[in-house]
């Protein structure tokens, strides 16, 4: 099984992805585009929920060493 650490560093890439899908969001706003906004905040929301989960990874992570 993988360790808690390299699960941990899966989130944060797709966590990246995720920040990336929102900056092309906010390019979309500007564009006037209006669903943009309502896509930016689902994407906000799964951004932190993957910090979140990232960060509860790496604390278990340390409580193994």
């Amino acid at each position: 099984m993988e360790n808690l650490h390299e699960l941990a560093d899966e989130i944060a890439a797709i966590e990246q992805r995720v920040s990336d899908a929102i900056v092309e969001t906010l390019r979309d706003q500007l564009h006037g585009d209006v669903a943009a906004r309502e896509r930016d905040r689902q994407l906000s929301r799964v951004r932190r929920s993957l910090a979140r989960a990232e960060s509860l990874l790496r604390a278990a992570d340390s409580d193994e060493d």
